[in-house]
This record gives C-alpha cells, sequence and structure tokens, in this order.
C-alpha cells in the first residue's frame, strides 16, 4: 500500500501536479500597411484577463525589431484570454485578442498584426459669390471610416458664405475623395488627392 501511495505521488508530481505548468511565446510581425514592410520601434503590450474577473492585467511590453518582429514570453495561469495592444506615433493604434483556448505551449503562437500611418486630407472650399440661400453638399467617397478621429461618412451641409478648410485624416498613401454639388445648380463633381505618410494633401474647391 505504501509503494502504491508512493507512486501515486510520483506521478501527480509528474503530470496533474504540473498542470499550468509551462511557459507560452507569442511572436510575430507587425506590418505597415502603408509601406508594405514591416514596422520598425512599435511599441506592444500584452495584457492578461484572470478567469473570472474582467481585470486587466500589464503583463509584458516589448518593441519591434528593425524588420517589424516580436516576441513574448509568459508563464501559463489561470487566464482565460489576453490582448495585445500596438502603437507608435504616427501610426494608428490596433489591438488583438487572444483566448487561452488559441495558445499551445508545444511551439510559439504565431500572431501577426498590422497597421497603417496616419496622413490628412484638407478639404479647402471657397464660396466666390456667396448669398444667403447657396447650399453647398458633398459626401465622402473614398477614405478611412473605421476611427474615432474620421471624418464622417454622412452628407455634409453648408450654406452662405463659405471659406474653410475641413481636415480629414487617413491612412497614409491611399486615395481620399469626395462627391460634392452645389444644391439648385448644375456643379457636380469628384474630387480626390492621394494622401503621404505623415502630410497633408489638398482638395480644393471654388464656385
Amino acid at each position: 500500500m505504501n509503494k502504491l501511495l508512493a507512486f501515486a505521488f510520483i506521478l501527480c508530481l509528474t503530470t496533474s501536479c504540473k498542470k499550468g505548468a509551462g511557459t507560452f511565446e507569442i511572436s510575430g510581425e507587425i506590418t505597415n500597411l502603408s509601406t508594405a514592410s514591416g514596422l520598425e520601434g512599435c511599441w506592444l503590450y500584452l495584457y492578461s484577463y484572470p478567469v473570472g474577473t474582467n481585470e486587466e492585467l500589464l503583463t509584458d511590453s516589448t518593441i519591434s525589431n528593425a524588420e517589424g518582429f516580436y516576441s513574448f514570453q509568459f508563464e501559463r495561469a489561470q487566464i482565460e484570454k489576453y490582448k495585445i495592444k500596438y502603437k507608435k506615433e504616427g501610426y494608428f493604434e490596433g489591438e488583438r485578442l487572444v483566448y487561452f483556448s488559441e495558445l499551445t505551449l508545444e511551439a510559439p503562437n504565431i500572431i501577426n498584426l498590422e497597421t497603417n500611418g496616419k496622413a490628412w486630407a484638407g478639404i479647402r472650399i471657397i464660396n466666390q459669390n456667396p448669398e444667403a440661400l447657396d447650399h453647398f453638399r458633398y459626401i465622402k467617397q473614398e477614405g478611412k471610416t473605421d476611427c474615432l478621429e474620421c471624418c464622417p461618412s454622412t452628407e455634409q451641409n453648408f450654406y452662405g458664405a463659405l471659406d474653410t478648410t475641413i481636415y480629414c485624416i487617413n491612412n497614409a498613401n491611399e486615395p481620399y475623395s469626395i462627391l460634392y454639388w452645389v444644391i439648385g445648380t448644375p456643379l457636380l463633381d469628384v474630387v480626390s488627392t492621394n494622401t503621404p505618410l505623415g502630410d497633408t494633401s489638398l482638395i480644393e474647391i471654388t464656385y
């Protein structure tokens, strides 16, 4: 009986009692979609969410190398999910949720990420001979739509005198275009520009 108990104890130490032990690795590349290349110098933060809570705990942080590669190594624990947040000045922030069930201890867990550089379109609108009833309207045709900083995709209306510039953020090296028209006149057109990384490109409209 004593031998049996001793064997069970040793078996526990080598199997079930070690359940939860081990080191996960999450690694991958973060791509700058504006240049189709790896993004160097991007900060990445790994957060964990313990089972049964909504608490967000900072587990680790790292910075991408010259080729855009990053890596996290962390101990297996009672965690429901992880979140990778990443950011770099001049680029859109992003995040990726990773559930515990997606991870393996057998090999690195490859999670590739991507982001775009920031750029702006300046929409310069001038009414040269304004009258009180003039009605100018435009709506975005191309341009970034999935961010808090983004200009609206709905119709924009202006009345009377108008001399303004509206700055709209966009993905770098991508087009930004609007359809505009002046109500009650035949004037209708689509104008566009390409927005270079970190810069502002102007669209000018006079009527």
